[in-house]
C-alpha cells in the first residue's frame, strides 16, 4: 500500500511507520524498513511492547484467572491504532487503513486497531489480487520494490507465537473465490458447491461475511474496484434471524 501512495502522492508526502510488538519477527521488521528504503520515504519505529504491557497491567486484576485469547491480540492493534491517529492529530497527517477485501469480508480485522484511519485504499482488492498488484509493480520497476519474501511467505497477523492467517480463515484462494461468487455475483451456497468447493468451509465462510456486517460498517471509506464492493453495492441487515447457512 505503501507503493501506491508512494505513486499517487509522490514519495516527499509519504511517511512509513512501523510499531513492532515481540511477536513481530525479524524478517516483519527488515521488510517494513527495506520498502521504505526501496520508496526513498521517511520511516518511524515506535515500539509497542511497553504500552501493551503497560495495559496488561492495568488489567490485570479484571482478567484474573481467565486464559489469555483474542483479547490480548486485539489489545496490540489497538495500542497501534492508538499511536497513529495520535501521529495524524499532531502532524495533519492522513491514516491509510491496511485492509484488504478478503479480510474485511471474514471481519479478519480489530475494530479501532487495523481499521483506524481516513482512507482504505485496498478495501476493494482481494488478497490474491494484492498479491498480483506487488508482483506486477516489482516486474514494472524491473526490481523488488516489495521485497518478494512478503509476497512469498505465509500472511500473518503476528498477534501470538507462530500465528497464520490460514489458522482462522480458509486458504486466500478459495475464500477469494467464494467472496467473488457470494458478494459480487450474488451466489448462493449450491452455486459455490458446483464450483468445487467443500460444502462445509463454503457454507461457514458465506456465514462469516454475513455475520461481519457490524464490523465492516464501522470501516473507512475506500475505492470500488470490482463489480460489487461493501457499502452502498451490498447491504446487510446488521440485526437480523437471517440464517440460510446453519445446518
Amino acid at each position: 500500500m505503501a507503493t501506491i501512495a508512494v505513486d499517487a502522492l509522490g514519495k516527499e508526502n509519504v511517511v512509513g511507520v512501523t510499531l513492532p510488538s515481540r511477536f513481530n519477527s525479524t524478517e516483519t521488521k527488515a521488510d517494513a524498513e527495506l520498502v521504505a528504503k526501496n520508496l526513498g520515504i521517511d520511516f518511524l519505529t515506535i515500539g509497542i511492547e511497553e504500552t501493551v504491557q503497560s495495559y496488561l497491567k492495568t488489567l490485570a486484576p479484571l482478567f484474573a484467572g481467565r486464559a489469555v485469547d483474542v483479547t490480548e491480540e486485539n489489545l496490540q492493534s489497538r495500542v497501534r491504532g492508538t499511536l497513529l491517529m495520535a501521529l495524524s492529530n499532531k502532524f495533519g497527517w492522513l491514516v491509510l487503513t491496511t485492509g484488504n477485501k478478503s479480510e474485511l469480508s471474514a471481519g479478519y480485522f480489530t475494530l479501532y486497531g487495523d481499521s483506524v484511519g481516513g482512507f482504505a485504499v485496498i478495501k476493494d482488492i482481494p488478497k490474491t489480487l494484492v498479491y498480483d498488484l506487488a508482483r506486477w509493480r516489482n516486474k514494472r520497476d524491473k526490481r523488488p520494490v516489495i521485497p518478494e519474501s512478503t509476497i512469498t511467505r505465509a500472511p500473518t497477523a503476528e498477534l501470538r507465537r507462530h500465528q497464520k492467517d490460514q489458522d482462522t480463515l480458509p486458504p486466500y484462494d478459495i475464500l477469494d473465490a467464494i467472496i467473488a461468487h457470494h458478494v459480487e455475483e450474488n451466489h448462493g451456497l449450491a452455486e459455490i458447491i458446483k464450483d468445487g468447493i467443500e460444502p462445509g468451509v463454503a457454507a461457514k465462510t458465506l456465514r462469516t461475511i454475513d455475520e461481519m456486517e457490524f464490523k465492516r460498517r464501522q470501516a473507512p471509506l475506500g475505492v470500488k474496484i470490482t463489480p460489487r464492493a461493501f457499502g452502498r453495492d451490498r447491504r446487510m441487515p446488521i440485526t437480523n434471524r437471517f440464517r440460510p447457512y446453519d445446518s
